[in-house]
C-alpha cells in the first residue's frame, strides 16, 4: 500500500510535502496534482528512479516523460537552449499548461527521453505540485498517474484505483482544475508545431506567435518515433469499447446496432436519448467543462452496465479540438 498524504490544493502544508520531496531525493516515486492531470513523478536526473515509472504504468519505453520544473534556473539544468521565440511563449504563458520541446542537457537520462535528443518540460501552476519540485530541489519527470492507455487522473479516486501500492506516496490533492493534459509545443522546429493539443488553445497561441499544427494533432495518425508524449499510442481509453460518433446524421443507426450501450454527450443533447443510459459531459455553453469531465466521465462509463460506450463528437476549434484528440485516441472505432 501507498502512503497518502492529503493536503488543501490551495495552501498545502509544507511539512507534509517535505516528507513527499524526501521520497522522491531518495529514488522513489511520488503521485501528486497538477493543474492538468495527476502525474506519477521521480527524480528527472535519477536514471533508476525514472525507470521505476515505467514498471509502474506499464509504460512503453519509447514513449517519453515530460520533466516538471518550478524555476527559470532549473530550466537551465535540464535544457541545452531556449530560443527567443520560446522565451516569448514561455514569459507569457508559464507557469500554467504549456509544454515546450527544446534540445536536451547531457544531465537528462536517455529513458526520459525515449533516447531523443530533445526534452519536454514545463512549469506547472499547480501550488502543490511547484512546492513539492521546489522541495525535491530537482526537476521530476511525470507522465499522468494512471496504468498505461486508460483514462488519465483528475480525480483523487483515480489514482487509489490505478497507482495505490505502485508509488510510495499518494498525494491527494483534490479534483483537477483543467482535466486534461498540457498542450505540447516543440520549439526545435521554425515555426513552433503544436504536437498535442491541450488547455491552451491553438487560437490562443497564435495570438502569441505563429505556430503550425502537427498532422498528428488531431489523433487520426500515429508516429513511430514520437517526440513527446500522446502521439504513438492508444491511451485514455475505457475498458469498454469506445465508438466516437463524429457523424451525428448516424447516431441512431449506431445505437441501434449496440442497443446495449451507454451514451456519452453533453448536457444539451441528453433529451434525445431517453430511454438510454446516458451519462453527461460537460455543457457546450462551457466548452472547457466537457474538457474537465472528459477522463472522470469515461471512467465512469466503464461502471456502468452495458457492452459498449458510444460518444457524440464535437467540432473541432477551440478547446474542443483537445478534445476530439483524446476521444480518437480513445475510440476502438471512429464513425465519419
Amino acid at each position: 500500500m501507498s502512503r497518502i498524504i492529503e493536503v488543501d490544493p490551495e495552501n498545502p502544508d509544507v511539512g507534509k510535502l517535505r516528507e513527499a520531496a524526501e521520497v522522491i531525493k531518495n529514488g522513489g516515486l511520488v503521485v501528486f496534482p497538477t493543474e492538468t492531470v495527476y502525474g506519477l513523478g521521480a527524480n528527472a536526473f535519477d536514471e533508476e528512479a525514472c525507470r521505476k515509472i515505467f514498471i509502474a504504468k506499464g509504460r512503453p519505453q519509447d514513449n517519453p516523460l515530460i520533466v516538471h520544473i518550478s524555476s527559470m534556473e532549473m530550466l537551465e539544468d535540464v535544457a541545452a537552449e531556449v530560443p527567443k521565440n520560446a522565451l516569448k511563449f514561455i514569459e507569457k504563458l508559464w507557469p500554467g499548461p504549456l509544454t515546450v520541446i527544446l534540445r536536451k542537457k547531457d544531465r537528462i537520462p536517455g529513458v526520459v527521453t525515449a533516447g531523443l535528443e530533445t526534452v519536454a518540460v514545463r512549469m506547472p501552476s499547480h501550488p502543490v505540485a511547484r512546492k513539492l519540485i521546489e522541495l525535491s530541489q530537482v526537476p521530476i519527470a511525470a507522465p499522468s498517474a494512471n496504468l498505461s492507455g486508460k483514462p488519465s487522473p483528475t480525480r483523487f479516486e483515480h489514482v487509489l484505483e490505478d497507482m495505490n501500492g505502485r508509488a510510495d506516496v499518494l498525494i491527494d490533492g483534490g479534483e483537477t482544475p483543467f482535466g486534461i493534459e498540457s498542450t505540447i509545443i516543440d520549439f526545435t522546429k521554425n515555426p513552433p508545431v503544436i504536437l498535442r493539443p491541450g488547455p491552451l488553445t491553438a487560437e490562443q497561441l497564435s495570438e502569441i506567435g505563429k505556430v503550425e499544427i502537427h498532422e498528428s494533432a488531431r489523433g487520426r495518425i500515429s508516429l513511430e518515433r514520437p517526440p513527446s508524449p500522446g502521439m504513438k499510442y492508444r491511451h485514455y481509453a475505457p475498458q469498454k469499447p469506445l465508438i466516437l460518433v463524429e457523424n451525428l446524421k448516424k447516431m441512431d443507426e449506431v445505437i441501434e446496432s449496440h442497443p446495449n450501450c451507454v451514451i456519452v454527450c453533453p448536457k444539451e443533447s441528453a433529451s434525445r436519448y431517453r430511454g438510454r443510459k446516458v451519462i453527461t459531459m460537460g455543457s457546450l455553453k462551457n466548452e472547457y467543462s466537457i474538457a474537465h469531465e472528459l477522463f472522470s466521465t469515461l471512467r465512469r462509463a466503464d461502471e456502468e452496465e452495458g457492452d459498449v460506450i458510444i460518444v457524440e463528437g464535437f467540432p473541432e476549434k477551440g478547446i474542443l479540438f483537445s478534445v476530439m484528440n483524446r476521444l480518437r485516441k480513445a475510440a476502438s472505432e471512429v464513425i465519419t
